[in-house]
């Protein structure tokens, strides 16, 4: 292979991984599709080789899963696997804080950048427009994660983010989005680190992850009570002298956010 030939087929990859990425969080590539290689390469009319690449790699990020003999399909995530995500981002972000001046570097030439991008997933979010909102919030984490030190915590930050919008994005189009569920701090943090003001970012990065779990509990308690109701039906029609009582179906009380990150 010629070396053009080379730096052509990896650039091919790369954007078919990126228009699949963005197929899917855009929604539409809908979480359980699946798909081939075969169907993906006619799709876009490349050869097979970049695609299987490009599928291999968003596999190896996490968003689809393989198999062997059914090909590829778009991963569900659970609101369990959801609040894993949260806890686990909460969890390194916290550890970055224990020894700031070690593992973050802030360069105030990057800030300019940060605050339009936190100025536009705000806008997006007020506004309602999702697909907005994903590609800006995901520019304005990213381009902070390069103030991190270590480049293997920042890619694994950036990586969960793009998978906890993974999950969101089908709720968020079918529930709808609202201060409930969205956060809006985003300007907030970026003029706490612009200030190098260690205790408000803290505080900001922990409203930001309560916000995340506190969004899980409510999905856990919704998902429990359409658990209930389904009992409820096939109690009723399995013995109609016993129908289920008043009540038994109404989700539990979500709790409070929690008061720290981890």
């Amino acid at each position: 292979m010629s070396p053009s030939a080379g730096v052509t087929r990896n650039t091919l990859r790369q954007q078919i991984a990126d228009a699949l990425r963005d197929e899917v969080l855009a929604g539409r590539l809908p979480p359980g599709r699946e798909f081939t290689v075969k169907q993906i390469a006619e799709q876009y009319g490349v050869s097979a080789t970049p695609v299987r690449e490009a599928l291999f790699d968003l596999s190896a990020q996490g968003l689809l899963a393989s198999d062997q003999h059914r090909g590829f399909q778009v991963r569900e995530f659970t609101v369990a696997d959801y609040r894993a995500m949260a806890e686990a981002r909460a969890l390194v972000v916290e550890g970055l804080f224990r020894n700031p001046a070690e593992r973050v570097a802030v360069r105030p030439e990057g800030l300019a950048s940060i605050r339009r991008r936190a100025a536009e997933a705000v806008r997006a979010a007020k506004g309602g427009d999702l697909d907005v909102l994903i590609g800006y919030d995901l520019r304005f984490w990213r381009e902070l994660g390069q103030f991190v030190l270590n480049p293997y915590i920042a890619d694994f930050l950036t990586r969960l983010r793009v998978q906890a919008w993974v999950f969101a994005v089908h709720r968020l189009r079918r529930d709808g989005m609202d201060e409930n569920v969205l956060w809006f701090g985003h300007e907030e943090l970026v003029e706490a680190i612009a200030r190098g003001d260690r205790e408000q970012v803290h505080a900001e990065m922990c409203s930001y992850y309560a916000h995340a779990l506190a969004w899980a509990d409510r999905l856990e308690a919704r998902e429990a009570a359409g658990n209930g109701e389904q009992s409820m039906v096939g109690g009723a029609e399995g013995n109609a002298d016993g129908p289920a009582g008043p009540g038994s179906a109404m989700p539990p009380q979500s709790p409070e956010p929690p008061g720290h990150c981890a």
